[in-house]
Formats: C-alpha cells, structure tokens, sequence
C-alpha cells in the first residue's frame, strides 16, 4: 500500500500538533545563532519552516518539498520563505549556498537517506550544521503503537504495515551510521520527548480519517465495517482515563553535525 502525501489540512490535523512540539526543542536544542541562511529539506506542512521563522530570525530560508500541495500551505507563512518543489536526493540550490540545513520527520520515507544527507551536506557551506530528526517508530511512539497494535490484531496484513516494523532503524545508533556513512565526522544525536494528550476519543480517532499518511491511508483502505471495527477495538484499548483523556508520549531521534571548514564537496 502506497502512502497519501497529497492533502495538507488532513496531516496538518493527524499530525502537525505534535510536529510542532517536536520542532520547538529541536531547534533549542541546535541553538542556531540569528542572520543565518536556512534551508528546510522535506518541509511538510511547515511546522519545522514556521518555528525557524518565528524564533530564529534567518536572513533567508528556503523550503523544499515534492509535494505542492504542501508547499501551498507553507508558503501562506510569507514571504519570509521560499518554497521550491524538489526532491532531497537531488536539491535545487548551488553548493556551498546554506548555513543551517535541517529536515524533520522525513528521513525515514526517502529511499535513500543517505544520498539525501550528502546532498545536505553539499548545499550548505563550510562552518554549517546539518541536523534531522524521525519519529522513534520502534520504540516510544505510543498512539501510533497502539494504532497498529491492533489493526495488525483485527488483519494480519497490517503488520507489514506497522510503522515499528517499517522504520526499525529511527534509532540513536542508526542516525549515527547513518550521517557517519554520508560523510560526516562525530554527529551527535539525542532523544526529544513529548507528550501527545489527547482530550478525549475522537480527539484521537478523527485525525486517522483525513487519508494522509501511512496510519490514514490504511483506514482509507478500509470498508465501513472493518472501519467500525477498528474503532470500537481501540475505544477497548486505549488507556482512557475517567475524563475521557488520553496521555500518551512520543519520542524522536535528532541527530545534528557541523561541517569542516576544511571539507572536500562531494560531487
């Protein structure tokens, strides 16, 4: 089954909440100084792009993404930003043309990560920081866990599905390989919590029908009563509190790198 990227507003709902919160430490944590010029690689819906225009005041950021209908949304932002269609494993921008390139919560959908982080290493100029960060898929991701959990329960077809089984590798020691096999020399990765609370059921059901993303597109796949089904299995499962809320946490992995002043471009 192939994932949906098509419609902004739906993932925007399904999880752009939760992108936002993850955006805001990562980009503490990287503590870029001001005036820098940045580029944003698989920008999404723009939670990474508006964070960086709201707190750290770049002289110029571009966006990247393959799908216009994201980038519409980003570029409601302004024109604080420049919004390019491309693809991360070839972007359209000169060598040596960025100072801070970041990518959030897409490394693990690009078939070659690897290809993609050298050609953020190319893009951005000697003295520059590379940093990414994924969801921990295989580990603390509970309303996705739970999710797949018991869709893979109710059709044993869904586990292939299930994104722990589809990114095992959004790990610490992976992102090291990883940004170490593009090139880079001594990456640093750390781990960002963050609480995904959810008010009540359908607080959590509804965003899994807008269609956009793997979870989604798999309900979307599902007649009616198979639909109904999964629903009435989660509304069992999760742990619901006697307010009707529901707190979960979900991890994310980001790794960061400075490059050599003294590099040689890869070409």
């Amino acid at each position: 089954m192939k994932d949906s990227w098509a419609s902004s507003d739906p993932y925007e709902y399904f999880m752009g909440r939760w992108s936002r919160l993850v955006a805001r430490s990562f980009l503490n944590w990287l503590s870029p100084l001001p005036d820098k010029k940045w580029l944003d690689v698989g920008c999404g819906t723009g939670a990474l792009t508006e964070e960086i225009i709201n707190n750290h005041e770049p002289a110029q950021l571009t966006a990247v993404d393959q799908y216009e209908g994201f980038l519409i949304k980003v570029q409601q932002l302004g024109n604080w930003v420049d919004c390019k269609i491309g693809n991360a494993l070839a972007l359209p921008l000169e060598d040596s043309s960025i100072n801070i390139t970041v990518s959030g919560l897409v490394l693990n959908f690009i078939s070659e990560p690897d290809k993609a982080l050298s050609e953020m290493k190319r893009v951005t100029a000697p003295g520059g920081t590379v940093a990414a960060y994924v969801w921990d898929y295989a580990g603390k991701m509970d309303f996705l866990n739970y999710f797949w959990d018991v869709a893979a329960e109710l059709d044993p077809k869904a586990s292939d599905l299930h994104e722990s089984k589809r990114f095992p590798d959004t790990n610490t020691d992976a992102l090291d390989e990883l940004f170490i096999s593009a090139g880079f020399v001594e990456p640093v990765t750390l781990p960002i919590e963050i609480e995904t609370n959810f008010q009540s059921f359908d607080d959590y059901w509804k965003p899994f029908l807008g269609g956009q993303g793997p979870a989604p597109t798999y309900v979307a796949s599902l007649n009616k009563p198979k639909r109904n089904n999964l629903r009435n299995a989660l509304s069992e499962r999760l742990p619901i509190q006697s307010d009707g809320s529901i707190p979960m946490v979900a991890r994310a992995w980001a790794t960061s790198s400075q490059i050599s002043n003294t590099r040689t471009l890869n070409r």
